[in-house]
């Protein structure tokens, strides 16, 4: 046995060989990077040693006298899930790299080896978390000046939405590499790119929603004719998938599941105004603005959302297709909201799949959590900010009904369209309003008559409904919705209110959070 004493420690290293004189030109090597090896000349005297002895990686020899090394390797996992283990061996047959890598070994190294091959897998299994978070902050540490000198020239949409995805990716690296003081600096850019986002759209939304032909940005009213029309060319079936309220972090959290099955192309859109389900998504499926689909089908706008304003939206996709297709391609429309719908949908998906149709699939499960994070305490310690949310997207999804449904298109070399409605946004600041008993009860967003609010800055306001191509109002209706991260707040139930809805996960108002959407292009790989 050889070891290393003084000197800064990098990590300790236990190498099993037989051959151990031949060793020395690897093992100086790798003390002379600060790594600490110790040598042993048989399996089950390194069995032995690592029972007594801490080490942070084995290099394990797999032809020896006793123990082979796969035995070794076997023995290792049962006692030591996590320690990492090179095989290294003379062998290059496919059973022994097979037999390895069923029994987890971490990385696999056929002799005759060079001293700087092994130090290379050395560093990568022991400190490559470390260094890619050290290239992580020094990336982020550059680019940030970059970033507040974009923020300060951004004129279109594009420019915020671009701006808005690279901010996305850097939350998603910051806390992969739990580098929190950087994240800090990258909230405070977060609250300036917000409040400058929602002075952009409060002044050119109502020109986005009146232009004719080709607009600002792609809307909610776009995305069939824009992003899923172009799937149905050629008489292919196509699959629409929509998760309703998932924000954009949430989607690049579950891209690298996805990427496995599909190439991925994504396109940023931008939400109606209000960014909540009643508007936005029957939107989608109807290619109308809500003055336009309460026009034409004013019996489904007499009970309000609190009845369903999404009870049709089936018709309206069928009927939205019919148009854009000339009557020639079939439909079919399903909504999930629970683990037993899932099943049942699946069992008729691959019949819709086998011809030339457009399958649309909404998927309620997202929007259920973010509104019973307010509901119910459990859920609320389980998504207590953005990143939990995130891990909660996570888990629900690689054991949904819709990453199943994405499997059954891919294996069928079908093309899908996933997209969302709204997002939602982390609010924690109260806005305080004032209203009459016939203002609707949203949180993010409120229409009524001689509605006011504390603070005018809180809010984006309109007298008029055209101004949002909302439904007629009458004269003294007035629209107003929620900037930022603000909610409203009765000030007859300050106390109810804020208690109930701080830090929550709301929709309805205007942020990037909430508008900013994903709409992605899965072409089967």
């Amino acid at each position: 046995m050889t070891g290393r004493e003084g000197g800064a420690r990098r990590g300790r290293i236990l190498w099993v060989d037989d051959e151990v004189d031949f060793l020395k030109p690897h093992v100086m090597r790798l003390e002379e990077e600060g790594y600490e090896v110790d040598t042993v000349m048989n399996g089950d005297d390194a069995l032995q040693l690592l029972g007594a002895e801490p080490y942070d990686l084995v290099l394990l020899d797999e032809q020896m006298p006793g123990l082979r090394g796969i035995e070794v390797l076997g023995r290792l996992r049962r006692r030591m899930g996590r320690l990492p283990v090179v095989m290294v061996t003379k062998s290059e047959e496919d059973v022994t790299l097979r037999e390895a890598i069923g029994r987890r070994v971490d990385d696999y190294i056929v002799k005759p080896t060079s001293p700087r091959q092994v130090l290379s897998v050395v560093k990568r299994l022991l400190e490559g978390e470390s260094l890619r978070h050290e290239r992580i902050a020094r990336d982020f540490t550059r680019r940030f000046g970059e970033l507040r000198e974009t923020l300060s020239g951004a004129e279109t949409w594009d420019d915020y939405s671009h701006l808005y995805g690279e901010i996305v990716d850097w939350e998603l690296r910051l806390e992969e590499s739990g580098e929190s003081g950087l994240r800090e600096s990258l909230e405070n850019l977060v609250i300036d790119v917000r409040r400058a986002y929602c002075d952009f759209v409060a002044a050119r939304y109502p020109e986005w929603v009146h232009e004719e032909g080709e607009r600002g940005p792609a809307l909610s009213v776009d995305v069939i004719p824009q992003f899923f029309l172009p799937l149905l060319a050629g008489g292919e079936p196509a699959l629409l998938m929509v998760v309703d309220c998932l924000r954009l972090d949430q989607w690049r959290a579950i891209a690298p599941m996805v990427s496995d099955l599909f190439e991925i192309e994504e396109t940023l859109y931008g939400s109606l105004l209000p960014s909540a389900t009643p508007y936005a998504r029957n939107a989608i499926f109807g290619g109308m603005f809500p003055d336009e689909l309460a026009e034409r089908y004013p019996r489904w706008w007499e009970h309000g959302e609190e009845e369903g304003y999404n009870t049709f939206e089936d018709e309206l996709f069928e009927g939205f297709i019919g148009e854009l297709s000339g009557g020639t391609v079939r439909t079919h429309y399903e909504k999930v909201f629970s683990a037993d719908e899932g099943d049942a949908m699946l069992q008729r998906l691959p019949g819709y799949l086998a011809d030339p149709s457009a399958t649309a699939l909404v998927f309620g499960f997202v929007d259920l959590l973010t509104h019973g994070r307010s509901e119910s305490r459990l859920v609320w310690e389980m998504a207590r900010d953005a990143a939990a949310l995130r891990s909660l997207t996570r888990t629900w999804f690689e054991r949904s009904a819709a990453f199943a449904a994405l499997r059954e298109a891919a294996r069928r070399g079908v093309r899908v369209l996933f997209t969302t409605d709204h997002g939602s946004i982390h609010c924690r600041r109260p806005a305080t309003v004032y209203a009459k008993r016939d203002a609707t009860a949203n949180l993010r967003y409120k229409f009524g008559e001689d509605l006011r609010t504390e603070n005018p800055s809180t809010v984006l306001s309109a007298n008029r409904a055209d101004d949002f191509r909302l439904p007629p109002g009458g004269t003294r209706m007035r629209y107003l919705l929620c900037r930022d991260d603000y909610y409203f707040v009765y000030p007859t139930k300050l106390r109810e209110y804020q208690q109930r809805y701080r830090d929550s996960f709301l929709h309805g108002g205007v942020s990037p959070e909430e508008t900013i959407l994903p709409a992605v292009l899965l072409t089967p790989r």
